[in-house]
């Protein structure tokens, strides 16, 4: 999700930038909209960064999920609540439920058709959560999962560094690489079918006399100049 957000804004700011230089009232409106979905006497206002356009974070396999330990539980509940906060976002767990879809649904409609917001909220850690933006506080969310003495020997910069280390604390980061080898499974060898693997090598062997003979015409064509 970090990797996500990060991307993900700096292609929206570029856009949002590169809309300012041809208009700039356009640009400006979708600056401003962001923080209309937070009150303008919420005591977070000084505190969070909204992101640049309508944020949605769905927790998606909520019957998987529930099944987790009550500590996990809630260490992945309080730091998806801050993050999602911290960016003005929306926090929604849904799963197959047709009432969680319909509510999830409901939620997208709003931002993306201006229908009516729902109201709604839940943050019991025993339930879905359903969080529309604006909704949350940092008061309500409460300090990261951790003791005291465990904080205080976490080196962080900022709070959202602070949630971070709590969460990795507890979840360890696996170094997968953002990018990995895409393996073709054609040539994998626990895949090989004799039959397939021989119309497969035919099908490239006639790809390439195509390519061949195209590349041929290609170059024997004349074009006006």
């Amino acid at each position: 999700m970090e990797s996500l957000l990060s991307v993900t804004k700096k292609h929206v700011d570029k856009i949002v930038t590169q809309l300012g230089e041809t208009n700039p009232k356009a640009a400006n409106e979708i600056k401003q909209k962001v923080w209309n979905s937070l009150p303008k006497d919420h005591a977070d206002r000084e505190l969070i960064d909204p992101f640049p356009i309508p944020l949605v974070i769905i927790g998606s396999k909520y019957d998987l999920f529930y099944e987790f330990d009550s500590e996990v539980k809630k260490i992945v509940y309080k730091t998806l609540r801050f993050i999602s906060h911290y960016y003005g976002a929306s926090l929604v767990f849904t799963s197959k439920s047709e009432a969680l879809l319909l509510k999830t649904r409901a939620l997208i409609n709003h931002l993306a058709f201006g229908f009516d917001r729902s109201k709604s909220m839940s943050v019991d850690q025993s339930k879905p959560l359903f969080i529309p933006a604006g909704l949350d506080s940092f008061s309500q969310i409460g300090p990261p999962p951790a003791s005291d003495s465990d904080i205080g020997k976490l080196h962080a910069q900022t709070p959202m560094d602070l949630w971070k280390k709590v969460f990795e604390k507890k979840f360890p980061p696996k170094n997968i690489g953002v990018f990995k080898e895409v393996r073709d499974p054609a040539q994998d060898p626990q895949y090989a079918e004799y039959e397939v693997d021989a119309m497969r090598a035919q099908k490239n062997q006639e790809l390439e006399q195509y390519k061949r003979n195209a590349a041929k015409t290609w170059k024997e064509m004349e074009f006006d100049s």
